[in-house]
């Protein structure tokens, strides 16, 4: 094939992929050196799928950063001519372990644990573990791939990592959570460490399941090592405002994408799915700001309260009884319970802030949201919305805030966390949550700034997707082949 037809049949593939609503513009292909570049990333993003065919997650989170590239790569060629992109999508290292434990009744149990140590260009590795039955290689791989730019997007000087198990805690008692966190941790502790890999939470994860894991770690290697996990308890070494963090940040970013356009959120209706740490904080932080929150939800379903969600109810329902939020209804009749989660998106409402679990919605529910009136999409969660949910949202000018920007709060405080333990210091709430709230600031200016410097205005994926790779990209540069 000639060199000319080469670049027209990459061309057409360009062309396509523009009609899909994937995050190119023409006046960015227009050139040979563009051509080249999109050849570049279909051929990586081919070559991803071939090696690890069965990891759907996975290829999604690479697409959907890969395909915001191609301007960059255009314009930057010495990131194709050092394989930055298949650097970039091979972790440094994986790990896979078996996981035995004993429940009450003393029958023994083996789940497989997982730590993908993904790139640590900037710093040491840094990302949450996941106790849940769907977690499995393809999971872990595309959270860490996320992990990478999220991290790199808080401007704090940590990696990308993630980690977790196919174990579920629901219906488990404490002493069954504490034998499997401490099982779990007996492998762990001997690849992590506060200048190389620090764990912290994430669904199924939390202060509890975090303490058990940080006693085992201390029991096997002696001393009392606060930087090795974060969202540690404040009696040993946690920070205030870490709980918050992700919830909180997510508005923040919210927040200043909506005041970009003239708009706040005092008088907004909102939607939340999820009922977890998340959700309850994005809703606490929402409600300060004026806004209505009328819904949130949990595996079994939703409840839709016209009035405001009740949030001492959420909140001890769920943090303190680990009840099912259907039983939200016997303090507040008036309210609605409908089974199944996924019609929570049918709610007429201005700002959905979806955060519960990776692609809940999809371009269906995507479509209802825009017929019911949301001007703001935020994603809480890791990857919730479905490519083509994304594109729809993009296409019909719906302000977007993407995972990777939006969610970044808790790990921005997770860092913080680590800084305080290294300084022997804890901050008050206040100076917490201000830092938290200018990161979040920060992230947002670098995505639009990204955005607008590559001829994307307005759009926050491609945006927060080139901030992030800038920064670990050219820090790879500088460390040569490794």
């Amino acid at each position: 094939m000639s060199g000319l037809s080469k670049i027209l049949i990459i061309r057409l593939w360009i062309a396509t992929l523009c009609r899909q609503g994937v995050f190119i513009q023409v006046s960015t292909i227009s050139s040979e050196a563009s051509a080249s570049a999109a050849n570049y990333v279909q051929q990586v993003f081919e070559a991803v799928k071939r090696r690890d065919p069965l990891e759907q997650e996975f290829h999604q989170a690479v697409k959907e950063i890969l395909e915001c590239l191609v301007p960059v790569l255009a314009r930057h060629p010495q990131y194709m001519e050092n394989a930055i992109l298949e650097r970039l999508v091979e972790p440094e290292r994986s790990l896979s372990f078996r996981v035995p434990w004993m429940d009450d009744s003393g029958t023994i149990h083996v789940n497989r644990g997982y730590r993908i140590q993904f790139n640590s260009a900037i710093g040491p590795y840094k990302g949450g573990i996941r106790f849940h039955p769907s977690v499995y290689s393809g999971i872990v791989k595309f959270l860490g791939f996320e992990q990478i730019f999220k991290n790199a997007l808080t401007g704090l000087p940590i990696g990308g990592g993630k980690g977790g198990a196919d174990f579920d805690p629901k219906g488990k008692s404490d002493r069954e959570i504490m034998a499997f966190a401490q099982s779990f941790m007996t492998e762990l502790y001997r690849h992590i460490g506060p200048d190389t890999d620090i764990p912290a939470g994430d669904i199924g994860v939390g202060a509890r399941e975090i303490g058990y894991m940080f006693g085992q770690y201390k029991r096997i290697r002696g001393g009392h090592e606060a930087g090795v996990l974060t969202g540690k308890g404040l009696l040993y070494g946690g920070s205030l405002a870490r709980k918050e963090a992700t919830g909180y940040g997510l508005v923040y970013f919210v927040q200043e994408m909506l005041a970009a356009q003239g708009l706040g959120l005092e008088g907004q209706t909102v939607v939340v799915s999820g009922s977890g740490n998340v959700s309850i904080y994005a809703m606490e932080k929402a409600q300060q700001l004026g806004a209505l929150v009328i819904a949130c939800s949990d595996s079994g379903g939703f409840i839709h309260d016209p009035q405001g969600i009740k949030l001492d109810t959420v909140k001890r329902l769920k943090e303190q009884n680990r009840s099912r939020i259907s039983e939200y209804l016997k303090e507040h009749p008036h309210a609605e319970y409908i089974k199944g989660s996924t019609g929570i998106w049918n709610l007429p409402c201005q700002i959905a802030l979806p955060c519960a679990t990776q692609n809940e919605l999809d371009e269906e529910a995507a479509r209802a949201l825009v017929a019911g009136g949301v001007l703001a999409v935020g994603e809480g969660a890791n990857m919730p919305s479905t490519l083509p949910a994304v594109n729809y949202f993009l296409q019909q000018g719906i302000l977007f805030a993407p995972a990777k920007a939006a969610n970044a709060g808790g790990v921005a405080v997770s860092g913080l966390e680590m800084s305080q333990n290294g300084m022997r210091l804890s901050w008050s709430f206040e100076e917490v949550d201000e830092r938290l709230r200018l990161i979040m600031k920060n992230i947002y200016r670098s995505a639009v700034r990204a955005a607008e410097e590559y001829e994307l205005p307005g759009n926050l994926v491609a945006g927060a997707n080139i901030a992030g790779f800038l920064k670990v990209a050219d820090a790879m540069l500088a460390q040569g082949v490794v």
